[in-house]
């Protein structure tokens, strides 16, 4: 995002001091830069170096992991806090630290250049939607888009690449929910920071070093739907949990939401169709329950100069045939242009009769 970004000093940052002594000690090296609060996410690549992300790309920094060996301690011993094993006969670790750093680390033979460590850095509490128009990531006209969504119960996603602020974003939209809603937020790996009073995390768990204790997104949206939940927001799908995050959206929770790696809005549907069939459902089948799960499909992109901004914002339509797409806006903030799904949008939200006008 343009300037001062999540975790910048515009915003609610961190300091090493707020991170648990226990993982302080487990980082060694890495420790001052997952404690910058600027900084979002730390990557060590083996024996060749560490590069962190401060919201304009990636630049390298001096730690002193110069070994291989010294890098595969540090990556087993993280991977320990995070009640993982690592080592030859388990290769990769995805989890997280205590306090909230999402840790993915892979060891040789699988990744070439010695072990490599992947780490996410939270927020103490995530920017609003006043900060990301702040900071660049949205203008006036996508700032009431998003809070037209939120007030009017719409279900939406948020698309977009690794790291181009879909979490962030998503954050920052449930914070503006209303105070006496209760949103349920199911989750693979933590990553959600929300700024709400009343939200109830659920996390899954993968297998301990026994081979047991695995519970999936699944079992997860079963649960929370007992909870009286009024909104139900899975996070992050991938795989085959999108067969959960569209069961959850389809259980007459109005305002539900997810995220879901795509290249474009106009994507979504295909996209949904590639997801579905990992979990072995027709493309039929997904186009039946996309088209009542989701209204709105929000896209964010990552800039040329590493900030991140909303790019289109787009409506399923099923009047012709089959189930589409259709841009309403797109062109990103300050170069909106109107597409053919404006209309659409324009009914379901209740919007003025021009893109550019705010409630």
């Amino acid at each position: 995002m343009h300037g001062p970004r999540p975790g910048g000093r515009a915003g609610p940052g961190r300091s090493v001091s707020e991170v648990r002594p226990d993982v302080l000690a487990a980082l060694g090296p890495l420790a001052p830069h997952v404690g910058d609060e600027e900084v979002t996410d730390v990557l060590v690549n083996g024996s060749s170096g560490v590069w962190v992300d401060r919201g304009h790309g990636v630049e390298r920094v001096e730690t002193g992991l110069t070994d291989e060996r010294s890098v595969r301690r540090l990556a087993v011993r993280l991977a320990g806090l995070a009640g993982q094993r690592l080592d030859d006969s388990s290769p990769w670790v995805d989890g997280l630290l205590p306090g909230g750093v999402r840790l993915h680390a892979v060891l040789p033979p699988l990744v070439a250049g010695g072990p490599h460590v992947s780490l996410r850095v939270p927020r103490r509490r995530g920017p609003s939607l006043d900060d990301l128009r702040a900071w660049g990531a949205l203008d006036g006209r996508a700032l009431a888009l998003l809070r037209a969504v939120v007030r009017s119960r719409t279900s939406f996603v948020l698309t977009g690449g690794t790291g181009c602020g879909k979490t962030t974003v998503l954050a920052a939209m449930l914070a503006d929910v209303p105070h006496d809603e209760r949103i349920a937020v199911v989750e693979d790996v933590r990553e959600l920071q929300i700024g709400h009073p009343h939200v109830v995390h659920l996390q899954g768990r993968s297998n301990n070093v026994e081979g047991r204790g695995e519970v999936t997104l699944t079992t997860l949206v079963r649960q929370c739907l007992r909870m009286r939940p009024d909104r139900v927001v899975v996070g992050e799908v991938r795989g085959a949990e999108v067969r959960e995050l569209l069961a959850a959206l389809n259980t007459g929770h109005e305002g539900g939401c997810g995220t879901v790696h795509a290249n474009a809005a106009t994507d979504l549907v295909s996209r949904m169709e590639a997801l579905g069939a990992l979990a072995s459902m027709t493309p039929a089948a997904v186009h039946v329950q996309l088209a009542s799960a989701i209204q709105v499909v929000l896209h964010m992109t990552r800039l040329p100069d590493g900030g991140r901004a909303l790019a289109e914002v787009a409506v399923l339509d099923r009047s012709g045939e089959g189930l589409r797409t259709l841009p309403a806006l797109t062109g990103g903030p300050g170069a909106w242009t109107e597409g053919p799904g404006w209309a659409v949008l324009q009914q379901r939200l209740l919007l003025p009769g021009r893109a550019g006008d705010e409630p």
